[in-house]
């Protein structure tokens, strides 16, 4: 069934998001930290039955210098004489970046594929194994990673997570047969959250692809579904009711709306209106007011799913077009 409001009403309506008045300040604060902390990312090129592609095991610095794994796949032949556009892509919440096989489309279409892996993630029964560890612990939270130093900003999961994200597009930049003005970001669900935070943080994005979006409008999500990951934020301030007001106070550094409203990126969205786990309107809350030319895929009858395979698939077209130039 329709979780939300009606697509006519979803297309007007306009979030009560407020950024803090040092947002700006804070990441920028963030990611020169990070990047004054990095070391060179080390690429090692694996051994595979692949015969069309090079699968290289990628260690990157990400938040404070902290290392973050990922995988790098290329087109054999790859040459520094003639760059290649490239793809950086982000996982959705829960999941690792597990085996390199399962992400062969960008680079059998002709582009260099960063899979970032999601620090603490990847280990449950039915996710992709992850391999980087968030070596950072927290006061009492609500299992996963919603409620992890939600308490101050500082401290907050999902700010080293985005500084991740941030600084994998420095790792992809850097290679010589990349060309770094053609860089383009995607994922779906957490995925698509984190590419929106890179669009609104970096202004040298050529595109953004965000399937079904997850973290924005984030408090009022918390209201309007009982469907995890929202609701683990929701089951930890059933108990911790004195943290109503820091965790808002937190979670208005961290939400896509406040991203959106600072990107320049070309941005691609696609929503599924009957998807409780990130119900429609959080997702158009972001769309509605992001900064840059945009284009959004309404799903009538799709859950979380989205458009699944079509979302891919039109991702493919999106970056042939524009990254390919």
């Amino acid at each position: 069934m329709f979780t939300d409001m009606p697509e006519a009403a979803l297309r007007t309506f306009r979030s009560a998001v407020v950024a803090p008045a040092d947002f700006d300040e804070f990441w920028s604060e963030t990611i020169a930290a990070s990047r004054q902390a990095a070391q060179p990312a080390v690429f090692t090129a694996l051994a595979t039955p692949l015969s069309s592609v090079d699968v290289h095991d990628v260690q990157f610095s990400g938040f404070g210098g902290e290392p973050v794994r990922a995988w790098l796949i290329v087109p054999v032949g790859a040459d520094p004489a003639h760059p290649m556009p490239a793809v950086v892509e982000y996982l959705g919440y829960g999941g690792g970046r597990g085996n390199p096989i399962a992400h062969l489309a960008y680079a059998s279409a002709g582009f260099a594929h960063l899979v970032m892996d999601s620090r603490g993630q990847g280990s449950g029964r039915l996710q992709a194994a992850g391999a980087t560890a968030d070596p950072h612990g927290s006061p009492p939270a609500f299992p996963g990673v919603m409620t992890k130093g939600i308490g101050h900003r500082d401290s907050y999961y999902f700010r080293r997570l985005i500084t991740d994200a941030v600084l994998a597009v420095d790792a992809v930049a850097q290679l010589p047969f990349v060309d770094a003005t053609r860089i383009g970001v995607v994922g779906g669900s957490q995925g698509g959250a984190l590419s929106l935070a890179v669009a609104g943080l970096r202004d040298d994005i050529a595109a953004a692809v965000a399937s079904v979006p997850f973290l924005s409008d984030i408090v009022r999500a918390t209201t309007i579904t009982n469907e995890n990951p929202y609701a683990e934020i929701a089951n930890y301030l059933a108990t911790q009711r004195d943290q109503v007001d820091a965790v808002t106070q937190t979670l208005a550094y961290f939400d896509g709306v406040n991203f959106a409203r600072r990107a320049s990126a070309p941005a691609w969205y696609s929503v599924a209106l009957m998807d409780a786990i990130c119900p429609p309107s959080t997702v158009f809350a972001s769309y509605n007011d992001y900064a840059g030319p945009k284009h959004i895929q309404v799903w009538p009858y799709n859950g979380h799913e989205g458009g699944a395979i079509e979302d891919r698939a039109q991702a493919l077209e999106i970056f042939a077009e524009v990254l390919r130039g």
